[in-house]
């Protein structure tokens, strides 16, 4: 069976956590780092690269380990080279969280194994995948379909290979990563661009033994779906102008006139509305520089918040100053005296 879930509902979400680990280390470590491995991170339950206590590994190398097999054991040793311990590392993958809004997100743990305090949503994590694949590096490793390395002390080889069905089996696919345990069940982020679109899809909760196989047929679904039903929609045209403000205690006097600087598209359906809220004072002091922002448009797609865009002027305004002034008295003095 498959747990409906809604896209605000709490819920673990097993090995998709490593989406925010691999963004988190490629933000915040040097990936050429040797990293040592703990005996903590060496006894973590599988799926795992077989790590020994003492071992070393490149960052770099750790990370396809991390994103292309899901090994639980390297998400620690990232997480303890780069956070200092797993507590260390699990404030950092919440704050990253917390900026990037999702707010109903908390990690405890690396690699995502269950514990009651480790949970997302389905908005959130698709918040969080949205913000990772524009990341090169984070795309690149990715979609990469196998990767071989060496433990730096040893020499002891190892080739991961690449669990992610649906990148081979969509047109478009970039990823991202699977996931399961006992209580989430099986996950799957996935991320697909063709045509100028570029989706995320999420499941949680997509069934359990023995229906492995759900995840994947949900994803093709929700892509499906998005590439048939959405286009890009023009909401807002570039130089759009807006009724001129009155500027006071300007050398130019007159008013400046509000302006959006670029066209806003996006990825709409037919049923789909789009509102706004325009925010502009009724009237402004000098100085006024050209281009500089005055105001604001609220962008919300039912009813929802979406985006802010930018207003901009149109002209610049400058202040009146006493040396101004001092300036014109003296012109008129002279002026007066030489006739």
């Amino acid at each position: 069976f498959r747990r409906v879930l809604f896209r605000s509902e709490k819920a673990p979400m097993a090995s998709t956590t490593k989406i925010m680990t691999l963004i988190v280390t490629l933000e915040n470590a040097n990936l050429n780092d040797t990293v040592t491995v703990s005996e903590y991170a060496a006894s973590m339950p599988d799926v795992q690269l077989n790590m020994k206590s003492g071992e070393q590994y490149l960052l770099k190398d750790l990370l396809y380990s991390l994103m292309l097999e899901s090994h639980n054991d390297s998400a620690v040793a990232i997480a303890e080279h780069v956070g200092g311990s797993v507590e260390g590392f699990a404030g950092m993958m919440n704050s990253k969280a917390f900026e990037l809004g999702a707010y109903e997100t908390n990690f405890v743990t690396p690699n995502g194994l269950d514990h009651e305090d480790h949970y997302t949503t389905a908005y959130d994590l698709a918040l969080i995948t949205s913000y990772a694949i524009r990341n090169p590096e984070f795309c690149e490793i990715i979609k990469t379909p196998t990767y071989s390395f060496h433990e730096q002390s040893t020499g002891r080889s190892f080739t991961v290979n690449n669990k992610d069905r649906f990148l081979t089996s969509y047109p478009g696919a970039i990823g991202v990563k699977t996931g399961f345990t006992g209580n989430a069940g099986y996950c799957f982020v996935g991320a697909c661009d063709r045509d100028g679109k570029r989706l995320v899809s999420v499941v949680m909760a997509s069934g359990w033994p023995p229906h492995k196989l759900y995840k994947w047929q949900d994803t093709t679904k929700l892509m499906d779906y998005g590439m048939n039903n959405y286009s890009f929609t023009n909401v807002l045209a570039k130089d759009t102008v807006y009724p001129q403000i009155p500027v006071s205690n300007s050398i130019e006097g007159g008013m400046v006139t509000p302006y959006i600087k670029d066209d806003v598209s996006l990825l709409l359906c037919e049923n789909d509305m789009v509102t706004y809220d325009i925010f502009l004072p009724d009237d402004m002091a000098a100085p006024v520089k050209r281009d500089s922002t005055i105001g604001s448009v609220k962008v919300y797609i039912n009813g929802e918040e979406y985006k802010v865009i930018p207003i901009y002027s149109k002209e610049s305004k400058s202040v009146i100053t006493y040396s101004y002034i001092f300036e014109k008295i003296l012109r008129r003095f002279f002026l007066c005296n030489s006739d």
